[in-house]
């Protein structure tokens, strides 16, 4: 498929700049992909789809808060330093994208915090934007962890922070609430809309909770530049999948039960890590894995994903598992009507 069929208008009232007062009250489009058949829901209508011995696979990665804002040696130029992942933990060793990546060469110091407390010396380009930064900070590791993050902000992304600022408020809010494992410059997305109370109700009618860990990265929004899809190449990310979270999916498939993905970081990861037969096995490593239509999916038999943006490797991913002209139908009704789009947007579950 061409990048250009995945195009459409979506004028900027459609997207969400505020998440929904509570998590499980946005807006559900059930969409039943072999009919195409569409229902209007609220999302914490969700179980009534799923029974006794299906299963939710989560992505339980944490974001942390990887935008901060410091300033050149001897110009006092700012420079935004977005964190992408700690290289070295003795030496503060951290890879790092920065803007404007112009002014910032190897050996450059840049100073953070209202007193200048944190300095960061350049060792090292890695890419035209990126950067390796070394934290000249003396203290205990957590110390030092702790010191950095409360520099940093909500690294909300670019169809948010477009609009408006990053707040304090979105620290809490741009993460889901079994985010367990740190690592993630992005949040899964779909999972935001998952309240305790609905996963209580979960528990309580017996559809199981699984786990995965894909820290996502910057990737899934980067643009793509080809119009061959076949041509385009993703950012890996590194993911684990336990033993525990096998046992349980694997036994809801041999059972005849549903496996409901929670967004396309998990979509991705349990592909990633499938085996014979549409099991999944344990895994820990990266993965660079890019779907787009066409595709077999072999584990999950249902998704449920957010309204994605235009152009993006998620909507394409969307379309794989729900069926283009089935989706992209879906997506026309949802701007006809008054569904809302992107990070902090509505969601869709495509079931059979």
């Amino acid at each position: 498929m061409k990048l250009s069929q995945f195009k459409f208008k979506l004028p900027d009232d459609k997207i969400a700049l505020e998440p929904t007062y509570h998590r499980d009250e946005c807006k559900l489009m059930v969409v039943h992909r072999k009919t195409g058949e569409i229902e209007h829901k609220i999302f914490k209508d969700i179980l009534e789809y799923f029974d006794d011995g299906d299963t939710f696979i989560f992505n339980d990665t944490r974001v942390f808060p990887a935008r901060l804002y410091g300033n050149k040696e001897k110009t006092g130029a700012r420079i935004e330093v977005f964190l992408l992942r700690e290289l070295n933990e003795e030496l503060r060793l951290w890879d790092v994208l920065v803007d404007p990546a112009r002014k910032i060469r190897i050996g450059n110091k840049l100073y953070f915090g209202e007193d200048n407390s944190m300095v960061a010396e350049v060792i090292d380009n890695t890419t035209s934007r990126g950067r390796t930064l070394r934290f000249l900070y003396d203290g205990p590791h957590d110390e030092f962890k702790a010191a950095l993050y409360a520099l940093g902000e909500a690294p909300i992304p670019d169809d948010v922070r477009s609009h408006r600022k990053a707040t304090t408020e979105d620290i809490e809010n741009f993460q889901t609430i079994y985010a367990t494992k740190e690592g993630a410059v992005t949040a899964p997305t779909t999972g935001l809309h998952f309240s305790r109370e609905l996963m209580k109700r979960m528990e309580i009618k017996g559809v199981n909770q699984a786990f995965i860990t894909l820290h996502a990265g910057l990737g899934n929004f980067r643009s793509i530049d080809v119009e061959d899809l076949t041509k385009h190449k993703t950012d890996s990310e590194q993911m684990f999948v336990t033993k525990e979270t096998c046992d349980i999916v694997n036994k809801s498939k041999e059972n005849g039960h549903k496996v409901c993905a929670v967004g396309a970081t998990v979509l991705k990861a349990i592909e990633t890590a499938v085996g014979p037969g549409g099991y999944i096995k344990e895994f820990e490593g990266w993965t660079n894995k890019f779907i787009f239509p066409p595709y077999d999916f072999t584990v999950a038999n249902a998704l449920v994903i957010n309204f994605q943006m235009p152009l993006t490797t998620m909507l394409m991913l969307v379309t794989a598992f729900g069926g283009y002209e089935v989706v992209m139908d879906a997506y026309k009704k949802a701007l006809e009507g008054d569904y809302k789009f992107g990070t902090y947007g509505d969601a869709m579950l495509i079931i059979d």
